[in-house]
């Protein structure tokens, strides 16, 4: 029997980013691959991230947050799932900041209001080797991928940005006007691409906003994502697009993006929402190997 059994978890959302907190501190419990992919199936209890709480790693920290994607994958951060564990830890109480430990870093959050939070997201890695790359492109602001003939291709150029996680923007004039869902996994795995990526549709609408559809790494399209969106607002600012702070509207609606200049450090701003508490039950797991 899984060791999850009778564990109680949070079915939240960050911006209809679907996510679920799961606290095993204080145990040594481990979600294996197989078990996450079984609760994001089950009714009540799907994801695009599954957020798992273990006891501090580093002094000073409140916790280990490990990230698993809906296929059972790992990925190194998730904004608008940060936002949600925030709220979880802080609920009932008068606390405003957390320091939180991921495998990509430390994430530092920050409670505006009842329902909405900062994450310092840390720095974007952007040579590209850190992204990473499978060979070298010295200017990570637009390399060499397209889809599509080559005299004509339908996307191409993608700015690429390591946010925790591996992003590709791609500029568009409309992203409705493209089939992510038909070119998101053909991109996700295409060998430049070593630790699979993230894949953005990004189109500018003024100097201080972008719309962006995205198709997640180990999850596929999804309605918000935050670690694209700071991308995107990086990338942006890179080209000369935009401005360092920008609004970024995902099928779920508006994250505030600043990339900080003082540090380097890209805050993302958004709300948070508790949809239900529950417990896992054996027999969500009796199809798990």
């Amino acid at each position: 029997m899984s060791a999850l059994v009778g564990r109680p978890f949070l079915k939240m959302n960050g911006l209809g980013n679907e996510i679920v907190v799961l606290d095993l501190r204080g145990s040594r419990i481990r979600v294996q691959p197989e078990e996450a992919r079984a609760i994001a199936q089950a009714p009540g209890s799907q994801f695009d991230q599954l957020m798992v709480l273990h006891d501090p790693r580093t002094p000073g920290t409140d916790a280990f947050m490990r990230i698993l994607n809906t296929d059972g994958s790992e990925s190194g951060a998730c904004g608008n799932g940060t936002r949600c564990v925030a709220w979880a830890l802080t609920r009932g109480t008068d606390r405003k900041d957390l320091l939180l430990e991921t495998k990509a870093g430390l994430l530092t959050c920050r409670r505006e209001s009842d329902v909405d939070f900062t994450v310092d997201m840390g720095a974007p890695r952007l040579r590209w080797d850190e992204i990473p790359l499978a060979e070298e492109f010295r200017d990570t602001t637009g390399i060499e991928l397209q889809v599509g003939p080559i005299d004509a291709p339908v996307l191409h150029t993608p700015s690429v940005v390591n946010m925790g996680n591996p992003h590709a923007i791609f500029w568009v004039d409309d992203v409705e006007a493209h089939d992510l869902a038909r070119v998101g996994s053909l991109l996700e795995h295409h060998p430049i691409f070593p630790e699979r990526a993230n894949i953005s549709l990004a189109q500018v609408t003024s100097p201080e906003s972008l719309i962006l559809k995205v198709w997640e790494r180990g999850v596929g399209l999804t309605r918000a994502c935050g670690s694209a969106a700071c991308a995107a607002a990086v990338a942006a600012a890179r080209k000369g697009l935009t401005g360092r702070k920008v609004r970024v509207t995902l099928p779920g609606g508006d994250l505030l993006i600043h990339w900080r200049e003082s540090d380097g450090h890209v805050l993302m701003t958004g709300p948070t929402e508790l949809e239900h508490e529950g417990v896992f039950t054996a027999d969500l797991f009796a199809g798990a190997a």
